[in-house]
């Protein structure tokens, strides 16, 4: 579910926190940062289980609106289509999804269920919801289909889901968008005879967790000899003047060319490139940038990139 680039945005994150803590200590923000990551897989589970909580918020309107004094002959047998959605019944019988929201106490959907409410009355004012409700089609495919629209039209738009996430836990908002893309993929999987392939797994593998710490290690014990590297490079630049973000991305950069020898640098350079434009000034992608590649061809005229493989250099 992880990508580099996520892991790198956390791992930018936790070194700023350490420049910007007052008692640093490596070990707890190596903790920290692994806690961050691991936040993640809590906010997947917990929006993959708002369909089964806006599926059971839609079984109990139905309820109300048949006890209703004078429901209407709609309302007294209203379609049960999504109620019985066969995608949503899947999601709430996966045993690996109820066992995590168990485990970690993710019963939020029943202490927030306003949220839920906001997302049901959102769903209901769609034509194309009506439309579905009208339809005989009993299908897993359409009901697949469906519980997907649902999710990209509905729920991960939504901006009260947005502040609501953003207000639960602080790590939840960089992680929103990448949950979104998984969980949209992960629908068109579900089954019946694959319970687990609902719930992937955090890391793609083992190297993906080390690099983390690594990075973050990396970067914050050669802190120094990293900064000299930087030094001279800046003419127009006062140490004073360059961003804290900005620093960092470029000491990260710099960590990737010296310290990661199956890392092509070009990777490193774009990759970098791409967080600067999101998380610092509308300039420093071209300051980055520049700085990065002029240190690339300085390496690779001292021959010091030491890279293995080859197109890596």
């Amino acid at each position: 579910m992880l990508t580099r680039r996520h892991i790198r945005v956390k791992v930018l994150q936790s070194i700023y926190a350490f420049n910007h803590t007052e008692h640093a200590d490596l070990e707890k923000q190596e903790k920290f940062l692994l806690y961050s990551l691991d936040q993640m897989h809590d906010l997947y589970v917990l929006l993959l289980q708002s369909m089964v909580a806006l599926r059971d918020h839609a079984e109990i309107f139905l309820l109300k609106s048949q006890q209703k004094h004078l429901a209407t002959a709609l309302e007294r047998n209203p379609s049960r289509r999504f109620v019985d959605n066969q995608a949503v019944s899947l999601l709430a019988e996966n045993t690996y999804l109820q066992d995590i929201l168990k485990k970690k106490k993710l019963n939020y959907w029943k202490e927030d269920d306003e949220y839920i409410a906001i997302l049901f009355n959102e769903l209901t004012s769609k034509d194309w919801y009506e439309e579905y409700l009208s339809g005989n089609g009993n299908s897993l495919k359409e009901d697949k289909a469906f519980l997907a629209k649902i999710y990209k039209e509905v729920i991960a738009p939504n901006d009260k889901l947005y502040e609501y996430v953003e207000d639960k836990r602080l790590t939840w908002v960089d992680d929103f968008p990448i949950v979104n893309t998984a969980i949209v993929k992960v629908l068109g999987k579900i089954s019946a005879e694959n319970e687990s392939a609902m719930i992937p797994s955090l890391y793609k593998n083992e190297d993906d967790r080390d690099y983390a710490v690594q990075l973050l290690r990396k970067v914050l014990l050669n802190d120094e000899k990293l900064a000299a590297q930087i030094d001279g490079k800046t003419p127009n630049w006062d140490k004073e003047r360059i961003a804290d973000i900005d620093l960092i991305i470029l000491k990260m950069g710099i960590a990737e060319f010296l310290y990661f020898p199956s890392i092509p640098v070009r990777v490193s350079i774009n990759e970098y490139l791409e967080i600067s434009k999101e998380y610092s000034t509308p300039k420093s992608s071209i300051f980055v940038n520049g700085i990065l590649d002029k240190l690339v061809k300085e390496y690779a005229e001292k021959k010091t990139l030491n890279k293995i493989g080859r197109g890596l250099q």
